[in-house]
């Protein structure tokens, strides 16, 4: 038996993969309330990337991230969000090992952020994992091509699937992901060319970053974006705007402001009545 209350309907895997050949999937990232209820209104899916370890944390990659770290931070972004499927990414080393450490670990964050699905990296290699989850129950993203967090295995940052060998390989690893159950699959600097046959080729959506228009949808980092991130961006990223700029402009005027003893002006500050004052101090003795 179950109570139902009324409330804005959340999206789910199911409205995910129906979109799949009839409407762009939108997503973006979100690491914290402000950007996730921003992201709420415009995303499809909303991500709690890794990610955050270098944006938010100043890391070199993303293998220090912890458990703890996406748990709180996906517990911000569900709580501040209403209608996009949250997504949280598995970080590394809570995965690997075995389907189920994985498994612990995915109810593990599921529960204590309340997210709809998670995500994690890898091909033919976590197809047994993949399937382990789903069928118990946990919804799943893949993520093959570009795998940030195998980085330092991979030789560094790079486009794949342009030669023959790597083509294949990234085929193959679509295909199993998508077969394990996965509801959708990040295609992370994959050749435009793969990126197009390879969603034509499965049955679930592709996201892509890096991928192409010929994915089923697209996904960017939101401080890259938004000209928060820091450092120069991948070539794939549009910059729509660039927030950075305009906090930085803020804050300079700001420090100027305080520096010459313009801020706080009169407007800024609490005035009391000095005679009203006293006459409250007096009845409340009285």
């Amino acid at each position: 038996m179950s109570s139902h209350k009324e409330e804005t309907k959340r999206k789910t895997v199911r409205d995910i993969i129906r979109q799949k050949g009839q409407e762009p999937i939108v997503c973006l990232t979100a690491y914290s309330a402000p950007i996730a209820r921003m992201a709420d209104a415009h995303a499809d899916l909303v991500l709690v990337g890794d990610s955050l370890g270098m944006v938010l944390y100043g890391l070199d990659s993303t293998v220090g991230v912890t458990m703890e770290m996406m748990i709180a931070h996906g517990r911000a972004v569900v709580k501040a969000t209403r209608t996009a499927l949250v997504t949280v990414d598995m970080p590394f080393g809570s995965y690997q090992e075995s389907p189920a450490q994985a498994f612990h670990n995915a109810a593990l964050i599921m529960k204590e952020t309340g997210a709809g699905a998670v995500k994690l990296e890898g091909g033919t290699e976590m197809a047994e994992t993949v399937s382990f989850l789903t069928s118990r129950g946990i919804p799943v993203m893949g993520h093959i091509g570009l795998q940030p967090q195998s980085v330092h295995a991979a030789g560094g940052y790079r486009v794949t699937g342009r030669d023959d060998t790597e083509r294949a390989k990234l085929e193959h690893d679509a295909r199993a992901i998508a077969e394990s159950g996965a509801f959708g699959i990040v295609l992370e600097c994959i050749d435009p060319d793969l990126a197009g046959s390879v969603t034509r080729s499965v049955a679930v959506p592709t996201i892509g970053i890096g991928a192409s228009a010929e994915c089923d949808g697209q996904i960017l980092v939101t401080e890259d974006m938004v000209g928060l991130s820091g450092h120069k961006v991948p070539k794939f990223v549009k910059q729509y705007a660039n927030v950075g700029g305009a906090i930085e402009k803020a804050m300079k005027a700001y420090a100027d402001e305080v520096r010459a003893r313009a801020f706080p002006g009169e407007e800024h500050i609490y005035k009391s009545d000095r005679k009203d004052q006293k006459m409250r101090i007096v009845k409340s003795g009285s």
